[in-house]
């Protein structure tokens, strides 16, 4: 296989500054809506980019659980890779990428906390084997094999038998508060449509980006 020779042009949609809502959360419910219409798998995965204490990246794909006017949730587990990242260096990107639509969404902004008592409202929500999922896994501690996680969830799953399973208070959501949101809509020639939001106190000013 020729990887330059792997090519798509794009066409089936276009995207302009005059026809975006004015508030980048309204586009984003709006294009997120059309997303889970369209049937695009898992249109809530999103790649969240981190930063370590000296400097390098690392990426993974989470998934969205809510969003509003102050922000994206996700959950993890607050003693993982990104856990501690986003301790040291708060600020991080998602990105969005639904290729059925040929549209990204790139986010960029600061991870907070959110408060326990949602965190706990989630957790509670969420089917027993995830409960007890996010008991059983020390996220991204190093494990001899498969079996130390199985092993573990059938202790867990034995010791909590017929109770309720308690909050772990090293898990939770974080709150990704946007800076800058950018919506790509894929067309013609590579000459693609990029609308960026930037924020300036409390207003959304728009503005487009070349290709």
């Amino acid at each position: 296989m020729n990887l330059s020779d792997l090519r798509k042009d794009y066409a089936k949609a276009e995207l302009s500054e005059n026809d975006v809502d004015a508030d980048p959360i309204v586009q984003f419910q709006t294009w997120f809506e059309q997303a889970a219409k369209a049937e695009v798998p898992e249109p809530n995965a999103m790649s969240i980019a981190t930063v370590s204490a000296s400097g390098k990246p690392s990426n993974r794909v989470v998934l969205l659980k809510g969003f509003d006017e102050r922000g994206f949730v996700f959950y993890t587990n607050y003693n993982s890779r990104k856990g501690h990242e986003i301790e040291n260096n708060p600020n991080v990107s998602l990105l969005f990428f639904w290729p059925e639509l040929e549209r990204q969404i790139r986010i960029e902004g600061i991870a907070e906390k959110i408060s326990t008592a949602d965190s706990m409202k989630y957790f509670f929500s969420r089917p027993v084997a995830s409960q007890l999922g996010a008991w059983a896994s020390a996220q991204s501690a190093i494990i001899e094999g498969r079996n130390i996680l199985e092993k573990k969830m059938t202790e867990l799953t034995d010791s909590f038998s017929g109770r309720d399973i308690p909050f772990p208070q090293f898990w939770g959501g974080f709150r990704v508060v946007p800076e800058s949101i950018e919506f790509w809509q894929g067309r013609k020639s590579r000459l693609h449509d990029r609308i960026q939001y930037l924020k300036h106190g409390d207003v959304w000013r728009i503005q487009r980006l070349s290709p």
